[in-house]
């Protein structure tokens, strides 16, 4: 069990276990719990074709002399869609649960800082590549492997935890299906990923067998409306579903 050290108490006949919450669970819930009270999000979910995507990772992977992972493939993506559709990663100005309307202001910012979410030690931690959609997908894969590397050794530099301006969480290696990520404060949207499952599908006459997984997208409605996030992220599952279009627009 993660958390602190367990702690018994007895109370009249019945004996009951609590754990106190660590630093980082304190932190994470204040943040967690400001931004469910303050970003009125709506949810949207498509599944992304990943078949040919995997078939090319090793290749990849040895071309470039970096292992490439799915969560390399996801923040390019993400990145490169963030490029096209700025207005997720807008953020209203002055901030909060009794802000105005009347007169508020959507700042956009310059950078497009990808925060990914890592199991540590510690418990759950936000690394962030800065300027990913500017980095070609081999830079993001050596970015992620240095990143995850000090987040699980607990080597993590504030640097590296600041600036993130969109996030993503992965759960499929934990065999997920899918699930709908928390907006945290700093954002005002992120992508959620499942596992990837093996589907029938439909394909010029017949069936085939295909590796798909389930893109989860949180947004902020008072930054960005239905129409515009769905746009986003069929930008993101297209480039998933065909990798020579990542491998068109590597380079910024």
């Amino acid at each position: 069990m993660r958390g602190g050290p367990l702690f018994e108490v007895r109370l009249e006949s019945s004996l009951k276990t609590f754990v106190p919450l660590t630093r980082i669970q304190k932190l994470i819930g204040k943040r967690m719990l400001t931004s469910k009270r303050t970003k009125p999000c709506f949810y949207l979910e498509r599944k992304a074709d990943v078949t040919d995507l995997l078939a090319a990772r090793h290749a990849l992977s040895k071309l470039h002399g970096v292992k490439i992972t799915s969560n390399s493939f996801l923040i390019h993506a993400l990145a490169l869609a963030a490029r096209q559709y700025p207005l997720v990663l807008g953020r209203l100005r002055n901030d909060g649960a009794d802000a105005s309307l009347d007169s508020a202001v959507i700042d956009i910012p310059d950078e497009i800082n990808v925060g990914f979410a890592v199991n540590s030690p510690q418990g759950l931690v936000v690394p962030v590549v800065k300027n990913a959609d500017r980095k070609t997908l081999a830079q993001i894969a050596d970015a992620e492997r240095t990143l995850t590397q000090d987040a699980r050794s607990n080597r993590l530099t504030l640097e590296e935890i600041e600036g993130e301006t969109i996030a993503m969480s992965n759960l499929g290696a934990y065999d997920i299906d899918t699930f709908v990520g928390i907006v945290p404060p700093a954002a005002s949207t992120i992508l959620a990923v499942g596992k990837v499952l093996h589907c029938i599908v439909p394909a010029n006459g017949h069936y085939e067998v295909r590796k798909q997984m389930s893109l989860s997208l949180a947004v902020d409605h008072r930054i960005a409306d239905g129409l515009y996030a769905a746009k986003f992220l069929n930008y993101i599952a297209d480039h998933l579903n065909d990798p020579e279009r990542l491998k068109q627009e590597d380079l910024p």
